[in-house]
């Protein structure tokens, strides 16, 4: 099985006024297998949304290579198997979740038949059936983050790519979410997303990124993990925090 995404010494900086430069994204390397869902987690401001900005291809790198499914990130073609949810989704106010799909349907190029199918499964799938017909505007942020989620699905993607997927949603939004996720990677889907929401990262993710201050400074699998600390909060915090790796610490003890 190969790689869905290869990032190899990533570097992506910007200029604040002054002129000074500001490294949001320090030599960053990684590699996401196939069929793996993987945590990508960092504090605010360590660099993860700069990072999928750039895997996505909307944020030049200052240096460094990014590849999916073995091709550059600067062909069009590399992204037309990803589905991508961002930060924050802006839909119009106007539209309904069901226009709001077949727009973004059509600009994917499935043919209108399909397009009403896949519409309304995936507005059953996210519990949007209900609100199908009603303006986005009268929808709370939970049910417009679900609609996003409908929409990185919609053209049934190798790749889904979503930052801070579970912003907005309740406890039951995100146990739906949860089963969605497996499902879309029982599927064959690769999944990278970042949260916030250790908990979840905890249940679901076979692997885990922590990126602080634009460097990776932890790779672990869940399984390495699950048992040996009393929580991934844990794990993570002290980590970040102090720079300790409770794992390294564990090994060292057993030796």
């Amino acid at each position: 099985m190969g790689y869905a995404i290869e990032v190899e010494d990533l570097v992506i900086q910007y200029t604040r006024s002054g002129q000074e430069t500001f490294r949001a994204v320090d030599g960053l390397s990684f590699r996401v297998q196939e069929g793996e869902i993987v945590g990508f987690l960092g504090v605010n401001g360590a660099g993860k949304t700069s990072t999928i900005k750039a895997l996505m291809g909307f944020q030049p790198p200052h240096s460094g290579q990014i590849r999916l499914f073995g091709a550059p990130v600067d062909l069009a073609t590399s992204r037309e198997q990803v589905g991508f949810l961002p930060e924050t989704a802006l839909y119009s106010p106007y539209l309904t979740p069901a226009e709001t799909l077949h727009l973004h349907g059509a600009l994917h190029g499935i043919e209108p038949a399909t397009r009403e199918r896949r519409v309304m499964e995936l507005l059953a799938q996210v519990g949007l059936a209900e609100k199908a017909r009603t303006l986005n505007r009268a929808l709370s942020k939970g049910m417009l983050q679900r609609v996003g989620i409908a929409q990185a699905l919609l053209s049934r993607p190798r790749l889904l790519i979503l930052d801070e997927v579970s912003s907005g949603l309740d406890p039951i939004g995100r146990r739906d979410l949860r089963r969605l996720l497996k499902e879309e990677q029982h599927r064959g889907c690769t999944i990278f997303f970042s949260s916030h929401q250790l908990s979840e990262v905890e249940t679901i993710c076979d692997r885990i990124l922590i990126l602080h201050q634009g460097r990776l400074i932890a790779e672990r699998a869940m399984l390495e993990i699950m048992g040996r600390v009393p929580s991934l909060e844990d794990y993570f915090v002290t980590l970040v925090e102090t720079g300790q790796d409770l794992l390294d610490q564990r090994e060292e003890v057993r030796l």
